[in-house]
């Protein structure tokens, strides 16, 4: 009874020392690392979305943000003349910005795919789409980018036109550089848990020379750099 009693008196005791208690309040910190959709989702969202990224799942979800990133940074788009494959001044111009970004990003590969128009037969728009793309790739090395990081194996021809037209068409002889992985010692562009640190540490260091922040749903850090 005597026991009983100490332990009742001893949870009362503690009971009113909890109304004492200062939580911690994490309002002035509404910045985080993680994406809002996951530091707000559901109970065991935050582990699921780490084994979804370090098992490759969300590989693809992570290549189209980096593509979207890379066109809205640089021309991911150039154009040709009428049955040919030579570059001009402009297109000269977009690679050496696209080279740029490329060079700044050695963990990411790129590919570039080749399209023409509707003129032509199939076959040899398909080989004249390849041949632009393979120039594109040619002058990026020729300033300085990895042969390894870019290649040019896939045309489309005049399969995906822009413009919906029988005629020719500049906007549909065109090649477009995309993100297509994550280093060519990742087979398939697979990114784990610690090669993404890897690309992480040097998204940091490299890019974020300037505050990236998005009030009020949580996004990265601000740089030291000066």
């Amino acid at each position: 009874m005597k026991l009983s009693t100490l332990t009742l008196s001893l949870c009362a005791t503690l009971l009113t020392a909890c109304d004492d208690i200062t939580f911690f309040n994490w309002a002035p910190f509404p910045d985080h690392e993680v994406q809002p959709e996951v530091r707000n989702g559901p109970f065991g969202y935050a582990n699921a979305n780490n084994v979804a990224i370090q098992s490759g799942q969300q590989t693809g979800a992570m290549l189209a943000n980096l593509t979207r990133k890379f066109a809205s940074e640089t021309p991911a788009t150039i154009n040709f003349a009428f049955n040919s494959s030579q570059l001009d001044d402009q297109a000269r111009l977009a690679l050496q910005q696209q080279a740029d970004w490329i060079k700044a990003r050695p963990q990411i590969t790129f590919t570039v795919f080749g399209h023409t128009d509707k003129v032509g037969g199939p076959a040899y728009n398909k080989s004249l789409g390849k041949r632009r793309a393979q120039t594109a790739v040619n002058y990026m090395i020729s300033l300085g980018v990895s042969r390894a990081k870019v290649r040019a194996v896939a045309s489309f021809g005049e399969t995906r036109p822009l413009v919906l037209t029988e005629g020719p068409n500049r906007q549909n002889r065109r090649t477009v550089t995309e993100v297509s992985g994550f280093g060519r010692s990742k087979k398939g562009g697979t990114l784990d848990g610690r090669y993404a640190l890897e690309v992480y540490r040097r998204y940091i260091t490299m890019e974020n020379q300037e505050i990236l922040t998005e009030k009020g749903q949580g996004a990265v850090a601000e740089s030291t750099v000066e």
